[in-house]
């Protein structure tokens, strides 16, 4: 199962067009409306305006061998922890290797911001960014759907 994050997501298309080549079911989470889809692998779910609704949704379902698509690092770092395969918008990855560090940058960046000692500002989603992403989803997808045969679980 691929679950996304889907408020502000920018890479839909490619999730699509991975999955559907994969043969894998995506569930876009948001707590705004979604566009339907007729395809029987498409799920939306949208769940309420509470505080880390969507991340709680994703964070209770997502488990070994789903993967993830987030830019939101605390999200990240609980579905890393259930073995999860986790991506952000611009093809970074999330794991065990690398996630204490991002989980580390993401709260000096929210102190530096509170204090005033920086903007804050986030680079624009370029060209790059999704052909990243692209090339990362698909590599993580088909980890994810190869585990899958080998534990016996569907594909």
């Amino acid at each position: 199962m691929i679950y996304v994050d889907a408020d502000a997501c920018p890479v839909k298309p490619e999730i699509l067009k991975v999955a559907e080549r994969l043969g894998l079911e995506v569930t876009f989470v948001a707590n705004s409306g979604l566009r339907p889809s007729r395809d029987p692998m498409i799920h939306n779910v949208i769940v309420s305006n509470a505080f880390d609704a969507a991340d709680n949704w994703i964070a209770e379902r997502a488990g070994t061998g789903d993967v993830v698509v987030t830019a939101d690092v605390p999200l990240a770092v609980r579905c890393v922890a259930t073995g999860a395969f986790v991506s952000g918008p611009t093809g970074r990855v999330f794991d065990e290797t690398n996630i204490g560090m991002a989980s580390a940058m993401r709260d000096l960046g929210a102190h530096l911001r509170e204090t005033g000692e920086s903007k804050g500002y986030n680079a624009a989603f370029s060209p790059k960014d999704r052909s990243r992403f692209l090339e990362t989803f698909d590599r993580l997808c088909r980890r994810a759907k190869s585990l899958s045969a080998e534990t016996g679980g569907p594909t």
